[in-house]
């Protein structure tokens, strides 16, 4: 993916150039210290995902992206946590907070990816192709069909995932949760754990750090992806 970063601190700038430079999928194309000198490079390259702080002088980040006709995928760089919903409402694609450490900045960039691949596939794909809904998985000397849309969580167990689905028994394959993530809807389906993805539409409430799956299913929601979570129930709630 072709990025830009945007930032007025020269520090930040650095650390997300550098990360961008450091993660194989991303390609640097320009850095900007002020969002003015980062129209005309918006507009005469093909950029696929922007790094962009917020607070900065002239015009800040927000009242950038909302003169952008074409947007890229967008990453709100900041370090006051009370833009989060204002970033969401401009289509922000996720939100980090400063300081940034590199795992935060890896799993964001993951996702954009994930969606990124995703619009390409569709894109590329004939109009008459249809979306797949369902991929096989081997289990116990057989393959099998999991459809997608019955999928409730998945849980991984050292080198295995443990696929939960409302049809049929939970599934145990050979697999990592990188690989199953990479074949899942990024729209649908969310990583809260280090050992947990959710369906999103299957969840039925959220206790504190818990959510619950079908009214029953407990899903702790780890520390390093409470973030994106809190980001993604205020960006759906009232």
């Amino acid at each position: 993916m072709r990025c830009m970063a945007i930032d007025d601190e020269p520090p930040a700038l650095t650390q997300i150039t550098g990360y961008i430079q450091k993660t194989p999928f991303l390609e640097l194309t320009a850095a900007c210290y002020c969002a003015v000198e980062g129209i005309p490079l918006l507009t005469e390259e093909n950029i696929d995902l922007l790094f962009i702080d917020i607070s900065m002088p002239d015009i800040n980040g927000l009242d950038f992206v909302r003169t952008l006709r074409k947007k890229p995928m967008i990453i709100f760089v900041t370090a006051y946590s009370e833009y989060a919903i204002d970033g969401f409402r401009v289509d922000a694609f996720d939100y980090l907070l400063k300081p940034i450490g590199y795992l935060d900045f890896l799993y964001a960039a993951e996702k954009a990816y994930r969606q990124y691949k995703l619009r390409r596939n569709e894109h590329l794909a004939l109009p008459t192709s249809p979306v797949a809904e369902r991929f096989f998985v081997k289990s116990e000397y057989k393959t099998m069909p999991i459809e997608i849309q019955s999928i409730t969580h998945i849980e991984s167990r050292s080198e295995y995932l443990r696929i939960y689905t409302e049809t049929t028994s939970p599934v145990m394959t050979l697999g990592s949760m990188k690989s199953i993530e990479e074949r899942l809807p990024a729209d649908r389906f969310m990583r809260v754990h280090r050992s947990y993805i959710v369906h999103l539409p299957k969840i039925t409430s959220v206790e504190r750090s818990h959510i619950l799956i079908n009214h029953k299913i407990r899903i702790p929601v780890g520390e390093q992806y409470k973030e994106a979570f809190r980001n993604y129930l205020a960006v759906h709630s009232l």
